[in-house]
């Protein structure tokens, strides 16, 4: 067996973090295993695990260049002795697709996300090749209806497999009490002032407008909002974003950092960490288990795949997509609980991820696949 992942290129999402810790688990594993896409920062990371990377103009959605990624990738596979092609992403997947029948390689897809549809007759086919693996992967329960839903793929070619966080980097223990309260004053927060944070890009479905109107509407007015997270060019988002922060009351303090690459920090030194996703839901969504995996309580939107993290009134909360008032209320009342029931939820949502939405449990279940498809079951 010998696998070939394939995806656009290798950025800093979570594709490309999913892909990354599937070809760490296969190299532990002593599983022959590489990556082919466009390039990016993160070849570094598949380099220091001994992970061949192969550079080809797989971000392209030119119809032209995608056939004859279908022939360079066919080449590859004949050549280095691939079994399986395994594709992320519905341009390289094409690509794949078509190498795969050339070189007489097993094919298989992840649906990371829900794809847009509108207009069918263009979006639908093109979509569909994200269908024509031998197994399809659904990264949430909430994918894997979507999937059956909308293509008609039998339900048993769906393999739903959880993404997961990396409960050796976000634990409870990874930062201490010390570190969180110098992170927390370099960023301006008062010590004994609670603080709610939103990660996530600056672009509109994330939610960052409803969080910062619920803070208006907030008992508590005492408090810091941390949003974190890059505009990528949005310029317009985040000044209307900052325009907002700047009417909440004076003793609110909205902090917005684009960037961190200490998030279990971020995670520790956060009350209550927040998704507030409302136009679309979160395929999956890594921020909460993360969250949970450091033992901070989440509120989240019931919808997508906050729904499978979060037990509402046990691991976390849910809140209506897109209802002001109702994170409003949320909020001030998971601040008013009883630290004893604060801490229970934090242990029950701990369990939680390390039980099922572990990275560990993900690539476990993805080799587990592998293997089945290279046995023929």
């Amino acid at each position: 067996m010998k696998i070939l992942q394939i995806l656009p290129a290798l950025g800093t999402g979570g594709v490309e973090r999913g892909t990354i810790e599937v070809a760490q688990a296969l190299a532990a594993a002593g599983i022959p295993n590489a990556v082919a896409s466009a390039g990016g920062p993160r070849v570094a990371d598949l380099v220091a695990l001994g992970v061949s990377h192969f550079t080809l103009p797989l971000d392209t959605k030119n119809p032209f260049t995608i056939r004859r990624n279908a022939a360079r990738l066919a080449d590859l596979a004949r050549r280095e002795g691939f079994t399986l092609m395994h594709a992320r992403s519905r341009a390289p997947a094409w690509s794949a697709y078509w190498a795969s029948r050339r070189a007489d390689v097993t094919f298989l897809t992840t649906f990371h996300g829900v794809y847009g549809t509108s207009p069918r007759f263009l979006k639908i086919p093109y979509n569909r090749v994200m269908t024509k693996g031998a197994k399809v992967i659904a990264v949430s329960n909430f994918v894997k209806r979507h999937v059956i839903e909308t293509y008609g793929v039998p339900e048993e070619k769906v393999v739903r497999i959880h993404r997961g966080a990396d409960t050796r980097t976000f634990r409870p223990d990874a930062v201490s009490p010390e570190q969180a309260a110098a992170r927390r004053a370099a960023l301006g927060f008062a010590p004994d002032v609670p603080v709610v944070t939103l990660p996530g890009r600056l672009t509109r479905w994330k939610g960052q407008t409803i969080l910062l109107d619920a803070l208006a509407r907030m008992r508590h007015r005492e408090l810091g909002c941390l949003i974190v997270g890059s505009d990528q060019g949005r310029t317009d988002y985040s000044a209307e974003l900052k325009a907002m922060a700047a009417r909440l009351p004076p003793e609110t303090k909205v902090v917005f950092l684009e960037h961190a690459d200490d998030m279990p920090c971020i995670y520790a030194l956060s009350d209550i960490v927040v998704n507030a996703s409302s136009a679309q839901p979160e395929a999956f969504g890594r921020v909460i288990p993360e969250a949970q995996a450091m033992g901070i309580i989440t509120v989240g939107t019931a919808h997508g795949g906050a729904c499978e993290t979060i037990d509402d009134s046990v691991t976390g909360f849910l809140v209506p997509p897109g209802d002001i008032g109702a994170l409003a209320a949320k909020l001030d009342e998971v601040l008013d609980l009883p630290a004893e029931r604060k801490a229970a939820i934090r242990a029950a949502a701990l369990d939680s991820v390390r039980t099922n939405f572990s990275t560990d449990r993900m690539c476990a279940e993805t080799i587990a696949l592998y293997r089945s498809l290279d046995a023929g079951v």
